[in-house]
């Protein structure tokens, strides 16, 4: 059996550890690099527990789930509302799942209501489902894009001149 044990052969090689050899890297701090994108997090979300109130607003990129009392807006990636949350204010997500108490506008791509949801407050969104029992009271208006910021545009009252 034929087997290389010379390390100055040309081609890849396994390391398990640095070369003693290996110079320090240096950083030149004259020149700004890019900051790493937010990664997405998917992993576990954050949880406020049913004991927790909350006066304020809550920003994340990562997904959160409510379990207390908000008093103020809540953005997102993920937005679950438990069954003993109460929020109050708006709501912005790309995915949102109602369990529990809303009172406020929901902005969301996925809105879903379960159940037990009770909502009051408009819905903007993207695709939308509400299970059986749930109760709700607003409007729902369905936009490409309910994630943008700013009101949600009325129509324009008809013109009397257009009667004529």
């Amino acid at each position: 059996m034929f087997s290389k044990t010379r390390v100055t052969e040309p081609g890849p090689r396994q390391q398990t550890a640095p070369e003693a050899t290996e110079t320090p890297r240096s950083f030149d701090t004259n020149h700004e690099t890019p900051a790493p994108a937010a990664p997405r997090h998917r992993g576990t979300p954050s949880v406020l527990s049913a004991d927790l109130t909350v006066t304020g607003n809550i920003k994340t990129a990562g997904d959160v789930q409510i379990e207390g009392t908000v008093e103020g807006d809540i953005r997102a990636h993920q937005l679950i509302v438990g069954e003993t949350a109460t929020i109050k204010g708006e709501i912005v997500a790309d995915e949102i799942v109602v369990n529990g108490r809303v009172v406020g506008r929901v902005r969301g791509l996925k809105v879903r209501l379960t159940a037990t949801a009770r909502v009051e407050g408009d819905i903007v969104h993207k695709t939308i489902a509400i299970e059986s029992g749930a109760h709700f009271e607003g409007s729902v208006q369905r936009q490409e894009d309910p994630l943008q910021n700013g009101l949600t545009p009325k129509l324009a009252p008809p013109r009397a001149s257009d009667s004529e």
